[in-house]
């Protein structure tokens, strides 16, 4: 009868510390990981994350209501509920905190544009005009963070005062800045409807000329070509759903009443995004990236101001 070996300390180590070896490598981890690893893939994955916390919120409560009614809760409210609208907020903070380098990317990308030829003249106009837009979005919502959180005073020197003294100070109103931010992104959305024509006469004509094409269709060709479909119909859905919103938001009050019903529309405009982006990532070498991919919705500045 053979005697098992003795405990040892190496073997002790490697039964512990070393657990881990036991769990087989994770692609899906690694692809989580490159979407991480990128500021878009970040942006997107929080407002997934808080667009689904803000549908919850609703009904949570009204399951407090109910079950409240019927006898089962003391209080007809749900704390549940209370501490996801809270962790909703706290994450439109740090997105709109990490939007600060998404400006250095716009100028990037408009370098970028400049310097690649694209495949008709309207897309190159199209392009410039959506970069100018993101130019003013950008600087106008990092000024509304910054005077939501009193960083900056509500009344900045006008330029102008430094030839006349007595020129007035520029007011910074954060409920101004929000609206004009939104509606510059606005036009970025309305133009995107104009660059999605561009891109469907493009795809119609790379698929005739497939289709008229003596060669055989290679699997790496049709595999491009639906790539490039599935990506079009998921920013059409996306636009879609972001034209509303750009319009509530560009008004003061807002345009849309019910609350829930732009949560749904923020949650369907986040999935897809993210689905998008996730098929994007599938390997490491992702497709080139577009001024799509670095233009995210923006931030309730109600949803800010309650956590700070």
């Amino acid at each position: 009868m053979s005697r098992s070996k003795p405990v040892s300390l190496a073997r002790l180590n490697d039964a512990v510390l070393g657990a881990w070896g036991s769990v087989p490598p994770s692609e899906t981890l690694d692809h989580l990981l490159r979407y991480l690893s990128t500021w878009s893939g970040t942006d997107k994955i929080f407002t997934l994350v808080q667009s689904v916390c803000k549908i919850l919120v609703p009904l949570l409560h009204l399951r407090a209501r109910l079950q409240h009614k019927a006898g089962l809760r003391k209080i007809p409210t749900s704390g549940v509920a209370s501490g996801l609208s809270k962790f909703a907020s706290v994450v439109s903070d740090s997105q709109m905190l990490g939007r600060f380098w998404g400006l250095l990317q716009i100028f990037q990308w408009l370098i970028s544009l400049e310097r690649t030829q694209q495949p008709t003249r309207n897309l190159l106009t199209i392009e410039r005009l959506q970069g100018w837009s993101m130019l003013g979005y950008y600087p106008l919502e990092h000024l509304c963070y910054l005077r939501i959180h009193d960083v900056i005073p509500e009344m900045v020197p006008s330029p102008a005062s430094l030839l006349n003294p007595k020129a007035k100070p520029i007011p910074l109103d954060s409920k101004h800045l929000s609206l004009w931010s939104c509606r510059c992104w606005a036009a970025y959305v309305i133009l995107q409807f104009a660059h999605l024509r561009e891109d469907r006469k493009l795809l119609h004509l790379q698929h005739r000329t497939l289709r008229k094409s003596k060669v055989a269709v290679t699997p790496a060709e049709k595999r491009d070509l639906d790539r490039r479909w599935d990506a079009f119909w998921s920013s059409l859905l996306v636009n879609i759903c972001n034209l509303p919103l750009a319009l509530h938001w560009s008004v003061d009050g807002g345009l849309i009443q019910n609350p829930v019903l732009v949560d749904i529309l923020s949650f369907i405009t986040a999935a897809a995004s993210f689905r998008s982006g996730w098929k994007a990532t599938a390997l490491p070498s992702a497709a080139p990236q577009e001024i799509s991919d670095l233009v995210a919705p923006p931030v309730e500045m109600e949803s800010v101001s309650a956590s700070s």
